[in-house]
C-alpha cells in the first residue's frame, strides 16, 4: 500500500495517559481542625468519583476550597474530575490553580500536560514536561508522556527516543513497547514494530492494543486475513472498543464489504462520538457510494476532531475532484503531498501543479 509510517490507515489508541488523583489520608485527631475538614472533603470527593457520582464529588472539592482557596490538592482533583468528563479547558484552568498554589506540584504538572495534550496544545505540554524533568528527572512516566506528545507532533524520532528512555527505566512495562512499536509503524519500520509488539504480548501487557497495532501492519502489507485475525483477538479482549471496531470496519472497506463496514463504523461512532478516525472511514464509505457531499462533511468533521488522521486530505481531494471542484481538490492534494501520503504523480494526473 505504499510508503512509510505516515500512511497509517487505522486508529491506534496510545495507552497509558497518566491522570493523577491525589489522595490524603486522615490522621485521627481530637479536634476537627480546618485542615482535617479539608482533607475529609477531599476524601469524600475522591470516594464520589469512585462511585461515579461526579456532582457530589464536585460539591465536596468545592467545599474544601471554601475553607482554603489555595488548597492545591482540591484544585488538582477537581481538574481531574473535569478531565474525565472531557471538559479539558475546565480541567486545564483548575490544574493552573493547583500549580500556582503549590509550585513544584509534580502530579498537577503531569495532569496539566495531559489536558494540554487533549487540547492539542502540544508545545505547551512539552513545557510541562520540562518542569517535570527538573523536579523528577528519572521517572518512566515523564518520558512516556514526552513520547506521546512528540508522536502527535509527528516528530517520530524524538518520540522513539523518549519511549526508549521510558523503557530503560521500566523494562517490564509492555505498554511502553506497544507505543514504541506503533511509532516504528508510523515510520514504516514494520519489522522492528512487530518485534516490539510481539515482545509486549509475550510480557502479557497491553495485549488488546498490541493486537490492534499488529493488524495495522498487516493492512499495510496487504494481508487482510491476518488483520482480521488480530482484530478478532483485540475484540475478544475489548468487545465494544470503538477503535478496534472502526479498524475492522476499515478492513471491510478495503474488502468492498460496505454493509459490514457501515455496521462497525456506526457502532464505533455510537461508542465514542469523539473518534475522528471513524468519521474519516464513514467519509470513505460515502465516497465509495458516490455521496460526495456527505463524504466531504464527514471528512471535514474528522479533521476538526483530530488533524493527526492520515490520508484525510487525499480523500478530501478525491471528494472535491469527483464534484468537479478542481481548485479545492488540488489544495487538499497538496496538503496530502506535504505529509508524504500521496504519490506526487497524482498532482499532475489531476491537473494540479506542485507549487
Amino acid at each position: 500500500m505504499g510508503k512509510v509510517g505516515l500512511r497509517m490507515s487505522f486508529r491506534v489508541r496510545f495507552s497509558g495517559v497518566i491522570i493523577l488523583l491525589v489522595c490524603v489520608w486522615l490522621v485521627a485527631a481530637c479536634s476537627d481542625s480546618k485542615e482535617t475538614r479539608m482533607q475529609r472533603y477531599l476524601l469524600q470527593g475522591n470516594d464520589m468519583i469512585t462511585k461515579r457520582q461526579p456532582e457530589q464529588a464536585e460539591r465536596y472539592f468545592k467545599e474544601a476550597l471554601k475553607l482554603d482557596s489555595c488548597f492545591a490538592d482540591a484544585w488538582n482533583n477537581l481538574g481531574t474530575l473535569y478531565f474525565t468528563q472531557r471538559k479539558y479547558e475546565e480541567a486545564l484552568e483548575h490544574y493552573d490553580h493547583a500549580v500556582m498554589c503549590r509550585p513544584g506540584y509534580v502530579a498537577s504538572y503531569f495532569n496539566r500536560a495531559n489536558a494540554r495534550y487533549e487540547l492539542k496544545e502540544y508545545y505547551a505540554a512539552l513545557e510541562d514536561v520540562k518542569k517535570i524533568r527538573a523536579l523528577k528527572p528519572d521517572t518512566s512516566a515523564l518520558y512516556f508522556l514526552e513520547g506521546l506528545v512528540y508522536t502527535r507532533l509527528r516528530d517520530f524520532d524524538k518520540a522513539i527516543t523518549a519511549f526508549e528512555a521510558a523503557l530503560k527505566r521500566d523494562a517490564k512495562n509492555g505498554e511502553i513497547l506497544v507505543n514504541l512499536g506503533t511509532v516504528r509503524f508510523y515510520q514504516g519500520n514494520f519489522s522492528e514494530a512487530r518485534t516490539d509488539l510481539e515482545t509486549a504480548l509475550a510480557m502479557g501487557d497491553g495485549k488488546a492494543n498490541a493486537y490492534n497495532a499488529l493488524a495495522m501492519i498487516d493492512v499495510e502489507l496487504d494481508d487482510l486475513n491476518a488483520a482480521h485475525a488480530n482484530l478478532r483477538k483485540a475484540l475478544e479482549i475489548l468487545p465494544d472498543d470503538a477503535y478496534f471496531l472502526n479498524n475492522r470496519g476499515y478492513v471491510y472497506l478495503l474488502e468492498g464489504d460496505l454493509v459490514k463496514a457501515r455496521e462497525d463504523i456506526d457502532k464505533s461512532i455510537a461508542n465514542d462520538p469523539y473518534n475522528g478516525w471513524a468519521y474519516r472511514n464513514k467519509g470513505i464509505l460515502y465516497l465509495k457510494t458516490n455521496q460526495y457531499a456527505d463524504a466531504i462533511r464527514l471528512l471535514i468533521q474528522a479533521e476538526s476532531l483530530d488533524p493527526f488522521i492520515d490520508k484525510l486530505y487525499g480523500y478530501l481531494g478525491d471528494a472535491y475532484y469527483a464534484q468537479g471542484d478542481a481548485g479545492r481538490a488540488c489544495s487538499f492534494y497538496k496538503k496530502a503531498l506535504e505529509r508524504h501520503e500521496i504519490d506526487p504523480a497524482v498532482i499532475s494526473k489531476k491537473g494540479c501543479t506542485k507549487n
